[in-house]
């Protein structure tokens, strides 16, 4: 079984890229989409994460990351969606821009690591982006089911554990006609897997996520990502936001 990859865009977050790309580029002004991963194929309707529930749209945000930014059911509608046509919902994580539409999707199983559901009701205090009241509706509803390792979802989708970012961080392995595709479980851009020269001669295969629980985990559990799959899509990679489907 084999799916296209849709990426859409429904945030972004304006910050330091040292936010993103550890010991490296502080002080550099940086612009990330945040997506809404469509999977489209099979007899489920799949998603990975949900995005922002008001992202800011403005044409300075979207010139800086190349691609148009989505309300949740404007970007659904894109492929005749609508939120309660949701069957499937895969977490990378659980901090508040990848989780705030779940509640919209009320047919949806929404699958996370038992380490997400945990942390977000008793967030370390370092970790503000954990926020209880988008997770609370659809755990009460019985929506959730927590995971405990790699899982195989569907025929072609399997999630993978990659505690890079958060404990309980699932990348998600996708067969495509182009090859296995690993959504990371981890906020990154290309340049954390794929690092400059300046850095490579560091003798650094990687650069860390700048926001993670452990700074060597991290880079070892990055550097294993790079080994899961025939492609690799970082999280908040601007490069996607201009795409239909990705990898290219």
């Amino acid at each position: 079984m084999t799916y296209i990859i849709h990426p859409i865009v429904m945030g972004t977050k304006v910050f330091d890229k040292g936010m993103m790309t550890y010991q490296h580029d502080y002080g550099t002004p940086y612009t990330i989409p945040i997506y809404c991963w469509y999977l489209e194929g099979g007899d489920k309707k799949i998603l990975v994460d949900t995005g922002e529930m008001r992202p800011v749209v403005s044409e300075e945000r979207e010139k800086a990351i190349g691609g148009k930014i989505y309300s949740f059911e404007e970007g659904l509608a894109k492929y005749g969606l609508a939120p309660e046509d949701i069957d499937i919902i895969l977490h990378t994580h659980l901090h508040n821009d990848h989780c705030e539409n779940d509640a919209k999707c009320v047919n949806a199983k929404i699958y996370a690591h038992e380490k997400e559901l945990s942390r977000i009701h008793d967030p370390h205090p370092l970790d503000f982006r954990y926020l209880e009241d988008y997770i609370e509706e659809v755990e009460e509803n019985g929506q959730v089911v927590a995971l405990t390792g790699d899982t195989e979802i569907a025929p072609g989708i399997t999630m993978i554990h990659t505690p890079a970012h958060t404990e309980g961080g699932m990348s998600v392995r996708v067969e495509t006609d182009k090859g296995s595709v690993l959504i990371c479980g981890f906020c990154t851009i290309l340049e954390n897997l794929y690092p400059p020269k300046a850095v490579t001669a560091m003798e650094m295969e990687v650069i860390p996520p700048g926001t993670h629980v452990n700074a060597y985990e991290a880079y070892e559990t990055l550097v294993r990502a790079k080994t899961l799959a025939d492609h690799i899509l970082p999280l908040h990679e601007p490069k996607w936001a201009g795409m239909e489907s990705v990898p290219e």
